[in-house]
């Protein structure tokens, strides 16, 4: 009979003649680890989301009155049990596994990890060889650019078989054969490197012989060679998943990453994140001031060779180079006033430099001329959370979706765009959960989805709105909730009753009778929850149709509760943190209106300072206002307008006419090129910092390597910079600057920056210093008058250019799973350029029989705005008469062909749509 201990249900048992308590489902084997009782493991890892198998027998122990050994890893304990996990005979059996096991290992001296778990394990046993016949060994297999597989080291305990199917849900490792012949394959027994890998190195981190290595850690004969001497824990520096892990340095370099608990990721990394690293040690790193040479034009769409800048530049100290920047920023202030600057600060940066940068422009500059990548990702989903429920951040994190039992992932490739998130979104599905896939594309995840809704693109308000049709006409929506949490539903109740199912079909290409089943899932499901990306975002009509998407969890009463809520999947490391510390123009810190005299006053009174009262320019607003001559100097630190902004051709051209351009960053970017002032800066592993990834989580990054030559942190530069420009800043760490910015963010109530270093994470909001922050928000209203969530109704809006009899196609863009953003970091990260190395742009079966070509072939895709040539891949995700060109290369730079209309609201571009034509290269054009 199970006692109760503290009002937890415990077994009371024997262990090696001690009583011990078991908690409810603990094994035997996590019972001796609480207890210091040492049991060897193979096949059991105690991670997040490993399940016990107990096929390795390495953990063998003995229950008194039973015949056979148990494997304690899989066997809970009974009341009154005993058990003998040291004795003879238990010890005896375990050390036989390992004699066996050691026997078909290759020498110690040659093994692929000497350090690995199971020879740390044969060494605590006394077992240095084995006394066993060895079997015929497979040899090795080095096809992969990240990583080793020597399966001469496999002692077949499936972890990383766990790890792929069960963990990161990809499905790719397996095992064939049978008896003697079984063996580890990825998908039909093909070379790792032609397999359909992801490579997020999960098998790698699990495997406990090394058969499975990075291959940065052995040499040609598959020997380790490599082994860190120093690690520090950090958060990720790529997408807004915010994934905690280790660097593993030697001799101040990056040796290799391993995946770290944190709340977000479960020690779970992606390609990116694990492999992506060695950018910090490019050649091309900027490591010294540089200033543009006397009579050097700016050109616009000029190459300069990131590593022979000095046909266009020259060497500076930095007092040179930070005199001449703020003299030139000084000078434009006097001349033209404060509109004539503008800033674009950095979303790969940190909370501390964001408000440090933002800072500066209002202060320094005296404008709200700041803006960064927010304006080109979120800021129309921004835009209608902020009207609809008073707040901008995500309602639920996205581990809630253990929770969901039915989950709308809509306009998101989360498997390459977020693939540490989409592991949790994989593994819901395989439990149950109704995973419904909206998008143009037929991305990866369908093979996880109950419903695929292919919707035609630009058709989101139409698809949206009939399901909230069905939804009120149905009687379907939640009366209560409405009633008490929401106001506005009377006019958006008789707003949808036009958009029917059937008048929407043709419209969005979705069938009426799937319209209705998917509302009336989402309707009456327990628990639903709504994630959504750029694909619902970057339209000229994106805040419309973030509004039906608030529409649909409020009028449902799908919020507020576990497993429920909104959650736009934020892109960029930091953009939540960017945004929240006021890196944008019409918002102080915490989203509060630089239009309102109370708040602009409490600026004032803490900043020492009058402030601009009226809001800046975004992005492209800024990139109009060069052209008008009225913005003459910028200051960009770590943002590449060159590449990132829609229309390149006129961006380029306004980056070229700047009268005084300082731009901030690691590398000589394709916006460096047009800067008079270059000031080399800090890689993410380079310096101290908070970031705020997707859900709300405050985590810490720790400096883990020092800076290269004369390079510095970009808090420094940006603090230098202020003192030059007559702004009195004594800061001497982001641990100086976390206070003041918190002080003026109700979000970070309770969350020092001591709690964040101990903590490693703590989620906003957090309702006192000793306890966890909010997973879910908006448990009883909204951050808005009478707390009400405000019910927006959507009209039908085409999208601003449409394909027509010369512009047949429609583009649209995005990210790769490899590349990142500009590609500035990710294209000079080795593996994750030779896994992903020539622009392509993704075509369907029919689009590659139309045009007459083959798979690889060479094509022209055009607008009305440009033109590039680029390689063909077929992709039957794609629809015909859709092409879709990743954004992350310069040779063939997919945003020369973008449209900059803009969302009226968001003031965001309309990257996921504009017509465009698409050729077949002739064979010879294409080989010149």
């Amino acid at each position: 009979m199970k006692k109760h201990i503290h009002g937890e249900k415990c077994v009371t048992f024997t262990l090696d003649g001690r009583e011990v308590h078991a908690h409810d489902g603990e094994t035997i084997w996590q019972v001796a680890q609480r207890e210091g009782v040492e049991i060897p493991h193979l096949c059991y890892s105690p991670e997040p989301g490993y399940r016990a198998d107990g096929n390795c027998r390495a953990c063998m122990v003995e229950i008194e009155g039973e015949r056979v050994l148990a494997a304690s890893c899989i066997r809970k304990p009974a009341e009154g049990m005993k058990v003998n996990a040291s004795n003879h005979r238990a010890e005896t059996a375990r050390k036989m596994v390992f004699d066996l096991l050691v026997s078909d290992q290759p020498a110690r001296e040659t093994s692929h990890d000497p350090i690995s778990k199971f020879w740390s394990w044969a060494d605590k046993m006394g077992i240095e060889t084995g006394r066993f016949p060895e079997r015929e060994k497979p040899g090795a297999d080095r096809s992969h650019p990240a990583m080793a597989v020597n399966l001469d080291a496999c002692i077949q305990c499936n972890l990383c078989v766990r790890a792929c199917r069960e963990v990161q849900v990809n499905d790719v490792i397996g095992m064939a054969g049978r008896g003697h012949n079984e063996k580890i394959v990825f998908d039909f027994d093909d070379p790792m490197g032609n397999s359909t890998c992801v490579a997020c190195g999960e098998c790698v981190q699990a495997c406990p012989t090394g058969a499975l290595m990075p291959s940065s850690l052995v040499n040609a004969e598959n020997v380790r060679t490599e082994y860190p001497d120093k690690k520090v824990d950090s958060v990720c520096p790529y997408c807004g998943v915010g994934c905690q892990l280790t660097y593993n340095i030697k001799d101040d370099k990056l040796l290799y990453v391993d995946g770290k608990n944190g709340p977000a990721n479960e020690n779970r990394l992606c390609v990116k994140g694990r492999f992506g690293f060695d950018y910090v040690h490019n050649p091309q790193r900027i490591t010294k001031p540089m200033i543009r040479k006397e009579g050097v034009p700016k050109i616009p769409h000029e190459f300069i060779d990131p590593m022979n800048p000095w046909t266009h530049f020259r060497e500076a100290t930095w007092d040179e180079a930070l005199d001449k920047a703020a003299q030139g920023f000084l000078k434009i202030r006097e001349q033209n006033g404060p509109k004539g600057l503008a800033g674009f600060g950095s979303a790969k940066c940190s909370n501390e430099e964001a408000y440090l940068f933002q800072k500066l422009v209002r202060t320094g500059f005296g404008t709200n001329n700041v803006d960064h990548c927010t304006r080109l990702c979120h800021a129309s989903s921004v835009a209608a959370l902020l009207e609809g429920v008073g707040s901008a951040a995500v309602s639920a994190t996205f581990n809630e979706v253990k929770n969901s039992d039915v989950i709308i992932v809509i306009g998101s490739n989360p498997t390459e765009n977020h693939p540490v998130a989409a592991t949790f979104f994989k593994q819901a599905a395989k439990r149950g959960a109704k995973l419904i896939i909206m998008d143009p594309r037929g991305t990866a995840m369908k093979r996880h989805a109950w419903k695929l809704m292919q919707f035609k693109n630009g058709t989101d308000v139409a698809m949206l709105n009939a399901m909230l049709n069905v939804i009120v006409e149905e009687n379907l929506y939640d009366k209560q909730y409405v009633q008490t949490y929401t106001e506005g539903f009377p006019a958006f109740a008789e707003h949808v009753k036009q958009f029917t199912p059937e008048e929407m079909e043709p419209i969005c290409g979705i069938d009426a009778d799937t319209l209705r089943e998917v509302a009336r899932t989402f309707a009456r499901a327990e628990n639903a929850i709504i994630f959504w990306g750029m694909g619902v975002s970057q339209h000229t009509h994106g805040t419309d149709n973030a509004r039906c998407l608030i529409a649909l969890s409020l009028i449902t009463g799908q919020i507020g509760r576990p497993g429920t809520g909104l959650h736009p999947l934020r892109g960029q490391n930091n953009v939540q943190g960017a945004s929240d510390a006021g890196l944008i123009p019409m918002f102080f810190p915490d989203y509060k209106s630089v239009e309102d005299p109370a708040t602009r006053g409490a600026y004032e009174a803490k900043w020492g300072i009058q402030l601009d009262p009226k809001r800046g320019l975004t992005v492209v607003e800024i990139m109009d206002a060069i052209h008008a001559d009225t913005i003459k100097g910028m200051y960009i630190m770590g943002e590449n307008p060159a590449m990132s902004d829609p229309d390149l051709n006129h961006a380029r051209e306004a980056l070229a006419h700047l009268e005084h351009l300082v731009v901030q960053d690691i590398f000589l970017t394709e916006t460096a090129v047009y800067a008079d002032v270059v000031l080399p800066s800090s890689a993410w592993p380079e310096k101290d910092g908070t970031v705020t990834n997707t859900n709300r989580q405050v985590q810490m990054g720790r400096k883990a390597l020092p800076l290269p030559g004369d390079a510095k942190e970009d808090w420094w530069i940006t603090i230098e910079l202020a003192k030059r420009m007559g702004l009195n800043w004594t800061y001497a760490h982001p641990r100086d600057v976390y206070p003041e910015m918190a002080s003026m963010m109700p979000a970070l109530d309770n969350i020092s920056w001591e709690r964040v270093e101990r903590e490693n994470a703590v989620t906003y909001p957090s309702d006192a210093p000793d306890k966890p922050g909010r997973d879910v928000v908006f448990d009883k209203g909204f951050p808005r008058p009478g707390g009400f969530g405000k019910l927006v109704a959507a009209k039908l809006t085409p999208p601003d250019e449409t394909p027509d009899h010369d512009f047949p196609f429609i583009l649209t863009t995005g990210r790769q799973l490899e590349h990142w953003h500009t590609g500035s970091m990710t294209r000079r990260a080795t593996v994750l350029d030779a896994i992903e190395p020539t622009a392509i742009a993704a075509v369907s079966r029919g689009t590659i029989a139309k045009l007459g070509i083959r798979p690889g072939d060479m094509i022209r895709v055009s607008t009305r705005r440009g033109t590039v040539d680029l390689q063909s891949r077929q992709d039957d995700a794609v629809p015909d008469g859709v092409v879709f060109i990743p954004f992350a290369y310069v040779e063939a730079a997919a945003n020369l062909l973008t449209n900059p209309a803009l969302d009226p609201f968001g003031k965001i571009p309309e990257f996921k749509y504009c017509a465009a034509k698409v050729e077949a290269i002739p064979m010879r054009e294409a080989a010149e």
